[in-house]
């Protein structure tokens, strides 16, 4: 017989934990995932009792979260666009802007739709979020995604996620190294489309919240050169590994817009953009090889 934690219900349960948190959002999410349920189940199933493993698995979650761990790490997961993916301290946690980044590469890949699928890279992976949405969203028939990535543990936090897009992941692929280095070499001048959010933080900026500077890998934030140093690799390599007429889009600081277009023109990328995030503020590039 399982066995229960006091009597206890998870309608109780969840009051606890909204007085604990004082979040009652959060509160419900953490003991939806303890119970092991869906949105719908849970509310379902509010009278049930809590079992003792479920109960220390709450307990655990609501104690690192008023330590200060970031939610998404609490719970090792998040929600992307149309995925549920698997994150952890050794990616960074996915954010609404990057959302808006892979829809930019979608509208850009659904214009240039033809007979042979896509090639579609998205360096410095992560989580795998990227890529893992554009093969997703544009079918195993339309692209070949790759994702690289210098960390072999963020490539394991996007191998675990690749596997939960299902038929969508036969064509994608996963290359550890730095940058475009990563990628075998028949690829090059092969990209219809490069995606890229790299480290573009300063490592000097005081707008980085505490709890982002002490739980998400550092080389994921920060780059050298006032944060453009990522930047310009990624950009200065795009001549060499796009298609002619090939896009490369990236996710950016909101003030580095006017250096970044000008690292997009010395590279030979024409169709320079810079579109702003969902507050207005420069976040994403776009350049396309000169064709």
């Amino acid at each position: 017989m399982t066995e229960v934690a006091d009597t206890v219900s998870w309608r109780e349960m969840l009051a606890t934990t909204v007085e604990q948190l004082g979040d009652a959002q959060e509160a419900r999410w953490l003991c939806e995932h303890a119970s092991g349920m869906d949105s719908a189940e849970f509310s379902a199933e509010q009278d049930q009792l809590v079992t003792v493993a479920c109960a220390k698995s709450l307990h655990s979650m609501i104690l690192d979260r008023l330590n200060g761990v970031p939610l998404q790490y609490v719970m090792k997961r998040w929600a992307f666009r149309h995925l549920d993916v698997m994150v952890d301290e050794r990616v960074l946690i996915p954010r609404p802007e990057t959302e808006q980044v892979v829809q930019v590469a979608l509208d850009i890949a659904r214009t240039r739709s033809g007979k042979t699928p896509l090639q579609v890279v998205d360096l410095g992976t992560g989580s795998g979020v990227i890529g893992l949405s554009m093969a997703f969203e544009l079918g195993v028939e339309a692209a070949h995604v790759w994702l690289t990535d210098a960390s072999v543990g963020a490539l394991d936090v996007a191998r675990a996620n690749m596997i939960g897009i299902g038929r969508a992941a036969a064509n994608v692929r996963i290359a550890h190294g730095s940058w475009w280095n990563a990628l075998p070499q028949d690829l090059s001048g092969m990209i219809d489309i490069a995606i890229c959010n790299p480290p573009y933080i300063a490592h000097a900026s005081s707008e980085v919240a505490p709890d982002v500077h002490m739980y998400e890998p550092h080389s994921a934030l920060y780059a050298q050169d006032d944060g453009l140093a990522d930047l310009r690799t990624v950009i200065e390599g795009a001549s060499t590994w796009l298609k002619r007429s090939g896009w490369l889009v990236l996710e950016i600081g909101y003030q580095q817009g006017v250096d970044v277009l000008a690292m997009m023109s010395e590279s030979g990328l024409v169709a320079a953009e810079i579109k702003q995030d969902l507050s207005g503020r420069d976040r994403i590039a776009i350049g396309q090889l000169l064709g």
